[in-house]
């Protein structure tokens, strides 16, 4: 089964970095081209030079970025911790006016092969995963933890939350753009480290955000294995495991949002022979106003398969008739993933109805925020938006113990772990 490790993380030094929010920024797959510069112009020692560096012409910006690591460990802007450690981190936000709170912590998961305990649930791509490959191997750390989540029976985290946190002050607190304020705890007790990690010996683990990452820090934990030869390596190597933000599938702090869809038609669309094609599939409904066209797609959506969309300034709900019809379309696909609102959208829609293909990057854009795609498609005729209702984590999880994967882009967690919290310098 999985196993985490405590760590030595590498932080900022607050004794140089008076302001830690002008310092930290998101996950780099959730960062617009606009929000990068947004950080670059925050301050010179945002991870966002590391983490994403911009493109500059006759400049290697993987090299860049390790020659900045280097340079702020040297000049002690970031410092690493005496004592390995794992790093409490609680997260306060609101959503719909409704205060919430997310634990968890950081630490180190091993990477394992097959039947280890640790499950993926979507599908990669290849060019972020040379990308990320391409900047391990120079800055050898890991800048930002992946999201993994597990069921957590025996109540680790609450448990851990009461016994060790409640009522400790936080050795970092932030309030990042969104509102949302980050603290977090160094736990480096060895008998408080020891309890935990037998605590999680047994826990199945479900990768929530960050598979690019996990696949890349296997890709680079097997160079490196056979750089140092098979007979050498120990399997304790620090390259054999990766920096992961472990949170539970409480409902009360875990919020999935659904990540929706952006199609630039390559040609003149005929919209009412679509529509007929459509009708053939979905109930259509025409709802004019946009608040009670998201109010009543959510609400369907608790108990059957409803979808959005959004052309010519005109809101439509998308009832799915028959939810055998995937049956056919995807046989080879297991019942858990034909039931996706997001592969209804895919085969149903994109595929069979309008002939693009899902994985196309060049025609699909994805983007959490609807009022966004909204306004994408008043300002262009050739746009078309479809939005989503969220997946559950049950379904994540039944696809992921089935051995199958979702489309990419099928889940937003949030709120986002921060980059620059704590890093994991590889030995």
């Amino acid at each position: 089964m999985s196993q985490i490790k405590p760590f030595k993380g590498t932080i900022y030094n607050q004794g140089k970095i008076k302001d830690l929010s002008l310092v930290v920024c998101p996950p780099y797959d959730v960062i617009s081209p606009s929000r990068q510069q947004h950080y670059h112009d925050l301050d010179p020692h945002n991870l966002i030079h590391i983490l994403l560096g911009k493109d500059v012409p006759g400049e290697n910006k993987y090299r860049r970025a390790a020659a900045y690591f280097k340079d702020w460990l040297k000049n002690g802007i970031l410092v690493r911790d005496e004592n390995p450690a794992i790093y409490f981190y609680s997260q306060q936000y609101k959503i719909r006016g409704e205060q919430r709170t997310r634990l968890g912590f950081i630490s180190l998961l091993q990477l394992k092969s097959k039947n280890s305990g640790v499950f993926v649930h979507e599908h990669t791509r290849r060019a972020p995963k040379e990308d990320r490959l391409k900047l391990l191997k120079q800055v050898k750390a890991n800048l930002s933890p992946i999201f993994v989540v597990f069921l957590d029976k025996k109540r680790i985290i609450q448990r851990t939350y009461e016994q060790y946190i409640q009522g400790r002050p936080p050795f970092v607190e932030i309030t990042d753009d969104e509102k949302t304020v980050h603290k977090l705890w160094r736990l480096d007790s060895p008998d408080i480290l020891k309890n935990i990690e037998k605590s999680m010996s047994g826990e199945n683990i479900f990768i929530a955000d960050g598979h690019h990452r996990y696949e890349v820090a296997g890709m680079y934990r097997d160079l490196m294995v056979e750089k140092l030869g098979e007979n050498a390596a120990t399997g304790e190597e620090s390259f054999n495991y990766i920096l992961s933000y472990f949170t539970n599938t409480d409902a009360r702090g875990l919020l999935i949002l659904p990540i929706h869809r952006l199609l630039k038609l390559e040609e003149k669309l005929d919209f009412d022979a679509f529509m007929l094609k459509l009708k053939g599939y979905f109930d259509v409904e025409e709802v004019k106003d946009k608040t009670r066209f998201f109010f009543l797609m959510e609400k369907g959506g608790r108990t059957e398969h409803v979808l959005g969309m959004y052309k010519n300034k005109k809101y439509w709900l998308l009832r799915l008739k028959n939810v055998r019809i995937l049956d056919k379309m995807i046989s080879d696909k297991p019942k858990e993933y034909r039931s996706l609102d997001v592969s209804i959208l895919n085969h149903i829609i994109l595929k069979e109805t309008l002939g693009y293909d899902p994985g196309d990057k060049e025609s699909l854009e994805f983007n959490p925020h609807p009022e966004e795609l909204i306004e994408a498609v008043d300002n262009n005729p050739d746009y078309i938006a479809f939005f989503l209702n969220p997946v559950k984590i049950e379904q994540i999880i039944s696809v992921a113990l089935n051995g199958e994967r979702m489309p990419p882009k099928s889940t937003y967690f949030y709120p986002k772990v921060l980059s620059g919290l704590a890093i994991n310098k590889l030995d």
